[in-house]
């Protein structure tokens, strides 16, 4: 299966309510932080909703 890299590249400071809980149902907790997840659907909409708050790379296994 193919995963993707997601990290927080801005600050989570002044951000609405469901961008915060979608920032860390996605595994995030501070700048520069990573998590390596699998590319579903689920969580393409996740990415997609704070695709301004992230940076998003493709991992080679």
């Amino acid at each position: 299966m193919k995963k993707i890299k997601v990290t927080l590249i801005h600050s989570m400071i002044g951000r609405k309510e469901d961008q915060k809980r979608t920032v860390k149902a996605l595994g995030l907790r501070k700048i520069s932080s990573s998590r390596v997840h699998n590319d579903s659907p689920m969580i393409r909409g996740m990415i997609n909703k704070i695709s301004h708050l992230l940076k998003v790379e493709d991992v080679q296994e």
